[in-house]
C-alpha cells in the first residue's frame, strides 16, 4: 500500500507530541460515546420490555402477589416504585402514634405523593447517567478537532516559511494532519450529539409513564380503587 500524506498512519507518524495527544483524546471521546451509546440503547429496550408486566400487577389478588409479577427487580423502575410505596405506607401506619415523627406533619395522601415522587426522582437520575458526558462529547469535539486542524496549518506555514516556497509536497503533510483533525472531531461529535437528543426523548417518556404508574399507586393507597396503569 502507497504511503499518502493525508492517511491516518502518516498523522501517527509524523505528528507531533500535541497532535498525538489530540487524536488519542478524540479516540478516547469516541469510544466512550459508542459504549455509552450501545448500553444505554440496551438499557432502554429492556425497560419498554418490562412495561408489558403492569397489566400482570394490577390484575393479581394481592398487592403481593403484584410486586412478585415483576422480574429483574434489581433494574426494574416499576417494581422499584411499587415497593418503595409499599415501605412508605407500612412506615406511615405503624408510626401513627408517635407524633415525634416529622412524617406525621403530612397527612396519608401527602406522605405517599411525597415518597413517591421520591422514587420516581431518583429513578429519573439514574436514567441521565452518560448523557453529561455525550452533550459535554457534541459540544467540544469540534473545537478539539479544530484545534488539531489549527495546529496541523501552523505545521505547514513553518515548512513554508523554512523552505521558502509553497511547494506541495512541503505541506502536504501539515494539510493532511489538518483535514483529517477536522474529520475526527465531527466524526466524533454527530454521534454523541445523536444520541444525546435520542437517548433524552426516550428518557423522558420513561419518566412519563413512572409518573402515571406512580399516580395509579397513589389512587390505589389513598382510595384503595384498584386503579389500571395508563387509564
Amino acid at each position: 500500500m502507497t504511503n499518502t500524506p493525508f492517511g491516518l498512519a502518516n498523522l501517527w507518524l509524523e505528528g507531533d507530541a500535541i497532535t498525538r495527544f489530540v487524536a488519542i483524546a478524540l479516540l478516547t471521546c469516541s469510544v466512550v460515546t459508542w459504549v455509552i451509546l450501545l448500553s444505554r440503547f440496551w438499557d432502554l429496550r429492556n425497560l419498554r420490555k418490562l412495561k408489558s408486566e403492569l397489566d400482570q400487577f394490577w390484575r393479581a389478588t394481592s398487592y403481593e402477589q403484584g410486586l412478585n409479577a415483576f422480574t429483574s427487580h434489581a433494574s426494574n423502575p416499576y417494581y422499584q416504585i411499587a415497593k418503595a410505596a409499599s415501605i412508605a405506607s407500612v412506615h406511615h401506619q405503624s408510626q401513627s402514634t408517635n407524633h415525634r415523627e416529622l412524617l406525621q406533619t403530612l397527612n396519608y395522601s401527602e406522605w405517599m405523593a411525597r415518597s413517591l415522587k421520591n422514587s420516581i426522582d431518583s429513578i429519573s437520575a439514574t436514567l441521565q447517567k452518560g448523557l453529561t458526558f455525550l452533550g459535554s462529547t457534541g459540544a467540544t469535539s469540534p473545537f478539539i478537532g479544530l484545534f488539531g486542524t489549527v495546529w496541523g496549518i501552523y505545521h505547514a506555514l513553518i515548512a513554508i516559511s523554512s523552505s521558502g516556497s509553497a511547494q506541495i509536497d512541503q505541506v502536504a503533510g501539515p494539510i493532511g494532519e489538518a483535514l483529517i483533525m477536522t474529520a475526527l472531531g465531527l466524526a466524533v461529535a454527530i454521534p454523541a450529539v445523536l444520541g444525546f437528543n435520542a437517548i433524552n426523548r426516550a428518557n423522558k417518556l420513561m419518566i412519563a409513564d413512572l409518573n402515571r404508574f406512580g399516580n395509579d399507586l397513589l389512587a390505589y393507597f389513598v382510595t384503595g380503587a384498584r386503579v389500571k396503569s395508563g387509564e
